[in-house]
């Protein structure tokens, strides 16, 4: 059986689907499969991906399942107990199982891990941003609520789990179009602690921000309903939440959706928002759109300014 199960899902990645493979092929830590699903791509993806011949890639095709439902098969269809996440337009860099490895390794006992990654957006890279202090440190077990109200601990390219993980938290939620990432990670956080390496070891490539998607469609995204029981006794996870509702509410202004608005302004705290994220809420369509342009002009020119935070 072999240590790692790479699971990659694959929706119309033929521009990218090779350089992800051949990451994870360069990786120096060799012991690992990768089950790879082509979810009813459309285009090249089936056959740059067939150009691989390793013994290692388990690779199988089905019809269109949506993001969420392809995601879970492969991790169904995964033979190890440690399932490594990558998405199929980002890549590793080499030692990034070596590092996983060794982070299963000193935290024997723990179940989720995750190292620093960096993104590529507008041709530029930035490092990820998280809210805690990991200046000095090797690696260190965090709440995944408290270390994650700027960018998330976990993403889908650069966090490992067990597998058995899955069967206590359950799967992604495959009715979820945008979001479903975040949603599962909630339930994560609720549950286990992460091992976190600020050793950058991944790259994830942005070629459109989901945030910027259309809200318009609100039963497609993640609303985090199921999770408000909890949020009187978690202030962190209260934060993380309210901090994904004001990012939708700022969608919801750009696309002129004010049911949409309505909806998640009413359950934010606003003790948990910035004052420049409070006045950015009070802006009209126009302003943040304007605001949106800019902040893509000075990415650009290697400005990362986040999403209005």
């Amino acid at each position: 059986m072999p240590k790692f199960s790479v699971v990659i899902a694959v929706f119309n990645k033929e521009n990218y689907i090779a350089e992800t493979l051949k990451s994870v092929l360069a990786q120096t830590f060799r012991d690992f499969e990768v089950v790879i699903l082509n979810d009813g791509s459309t285009d090249n993806s089936e056959a740059e991906i067939l150009k691989f011949t390793d013994p290692r890639i388990r690779y199988f095709s089905k019809e269109n399942q949506g993001a969420g439902a392809a995601r879970n098969f492969v991790i169904k269809e995964s033979k190890a107990d440690f399932i490594a996440l990558l998405d199929a337009d980002d890549y590793w860099h080499p030692s990034y199982l070596d590092e996983q490895n060794r982070l299963l390794n000193n935290f024997p006992n723990e179940s989720v891990f995750a190292t620093a990654a960096e993104i590529v957006r507008n041709g530029k890279r930035f490092k990820n941003s998280y809210s805690i202090n990991t200046i000095g440190k090797d690696a260190i077990v965090v709440n995944y609520f408290e270390a994650s109200q700027l960018d998330s601990v976990l993403h889908s390219s650069s966090s490992v789990i067990r597998k058995e993980v899955f069967e206590v938290v359950s799967w992604y939620n495959p009715t979820i179009k945008s979001g479903q990432d975040t949603d599962l990670y909630v339930r994560i956080g609720l549950k286990y602690k992460i091992v976190f390496s600020p050793k950058v070891c991944a790259t994830y490539i942005l070629t459109k921000n989901s945030l910027f998607n259309s809200v318009k469609n609100l039963e497609e995204k993640a609303n985090f309903e199921e999770y408000e029981i909890y949020e009187k006794d978690n202030p962190a996870l209260k934060k993380f939440l309210d901090l994904n509702r004001y990012s939708l509410c700022i969608l919801a202004k750009m696309e002129g959706n004010q049911a949409a608005f309505q909806k998640n302004f009413q359950k934010i705290d606003q003790e948990n928002l910035s004052k420049k994220q409070q006045f950015l809420l009070r802006q009209n369509k126009t302003v943040l759109k304007y605001l949106s342009k800019t902040k893509d002009s000075l990415e650009k020119l290697g400005l990362r300014l986040g999403t209005f935070k």
